[in-house]
């Protein structure tokens, strides 16, 4: 899918792809590549960004389950060779600004939930959008944290979810889903639900476009594509 979105931009070369198992410094030696795009695994996505950075190349990684360590070694790396980079929990435009709706929201609600669906494959839970938008919410909060309540009586373990910040986390893996996610927010007789849904991972072009262009254009490190899109609570 993205390969072939490279080769219908005018303005960029694509140089290819390394499956699992090539030779990743060797490709980055020959074809010299502007950036490398990551999808691929936790275990794997810290080891390409720093090769690719070791080579001159912007790392683009799209891959959640990394650590916050792991996100300072490439933005460190980033800095020392003097480019561009990024790592975002999500590329697609859409779940960005349901992020930066939701971090709106937050101050104005006593209670918030989120529930995100993915496709059976996915390898972490929950995802890192959801996990990133638990952290975002909790900080909106301050001295004021959302309350959770929890069962007084859980007759079946983790029903409520996982908690970060107060904030509950509910995560759905099942065939026919791409990346969906709800954020739920709470108040005496009233809810109001924030939801983005991915109907194909066409979702995610755009934005990856926008963070190669960016990163190879000028040697800043972003966490996130919000960044990008000039999203800011001031």
């Amino acid at each position: 899918m993205l390969a072939a979105a490279f080769q219908n931009e005018p303005d960029i070369e694509y140089t290819g792809g390394v499956a699992r198992g090539d030779d990743l410094a060797s490709f980055l030696h020959e074809k010299r590549p502007q950036a490398l795009v990551d999808f691929t695994r936790p275990s794997e996505a810290l080891h390409n960004a720093l090769a690719a950075v070791a080579a001159g190349a912007s790392p683009v990684v799209g891959t959640t389950g990394l650590s916050a360590a792991d996100i300072d070694k490439i933005e460190t790396a980033c800095k020392e060779k003097k480019i561009g980079g990024m790592v975002a929990p999500n590329f697609a435009v859409g779940a960005v600004l349901m992020m930066h709706l939701a971090d709106l929201a937050a101050p104005h609600f006593d209670a918030a939930e989120i529930i995100e669906l993915h496709h059976a494959g996915k390898l972490d839970a929950p995802s890192g959008t959801a996990l990133s938008t638990a952290r975002r919410l909790a900080a909106r909060r301050k001295d004021k944290p959302f309350a959770h309540t929890k069962a007084e009586k859980e007759t079946l373990a983790g029903t409520r979810g996982g908690e970060e910040g107060n904030v509950a986390v509910h995560s759905v893996r099942l065939p026919g889903f791409v990346a969906d996610q709800e954020v739920i927010f709470g108040l005496p007789g009233q809810t109001l639900t924030i939801a983005h849904r991915t109907t194909s991972r066409e979702a995610y072009v755009p934005g990856v476009l926008l963070a190669i262009r960016r990163v190879t254009s000028e040697p800043r490190f972003y966490r996130g594509l919000d960044e990008l899109l000039g999203l800011s609570l001031d």
